[in-house]
């Protein structure tokens, strides 16, 4: 391994922990990014940096809402669903206020993403549901 080699590696390891540290989570293709086009990580973090990490009007609890309710409505993978709700969780923001902000999408987005929304906040959560007294075919949780 080159010098150069090592170097790049130790800047990508310290900008991922610094993005860790910064955001409070990572996405397994921030992970791959770093090792394998750092250029184009740093660019894409910049501009969601700028939207969303960077103290402007919003304060940051306001912008986690937003980004769960848009990552529900858009479909987006659980993981990353609940990487949100994770930070909002660490913010302050309650279990309530979270799918209160989830069950915006409902109208918009519709009850599919809706049902995956509820079902990434139910895990992260460890909400439990009413079960029926009656006989019922299982309905599933609505996660794919």
């Amino acid at each position: 391994m080159t010098t150069e080699t090592i170097n790049n590696q130790a800047t990508a390891q310290q900008y991922i922990d610094d993005m860790a540290r910064t955001r409070g989570y990572v996405l397994d293709y921030h992970k791959v990014m770093a090792k394998h086009d750092f250029p184009v990580l740093e660019a894409a973090n910049n501009m969601v940096s700028a939207a969303y990490l960077e103290q402007r009007t919003l304060d940051r609890k306001t912008k986690e809402l937003i980004f769960i309710v848009s990552l529900t409505a858009m479909r987006a993978s659980k993981g990353h669903i609940q990487s949100h709700i994770r930070v909002a969780l660490d913010l302050g923001l309650t279990p309530t206020e979270i799918l209160e902000a989830i069950e915006i999408s409902l109208p918009e987005a519709g009850v599919v993403a809706f049902q995956a929304g509820v079902e990434a906040w139910r895990e992260v959560v460890d909400a439990e549901g009413i079960e029926p007294t009656v006989t019922v075919h299982e309905g599933g949780n609505g996660a794919a």
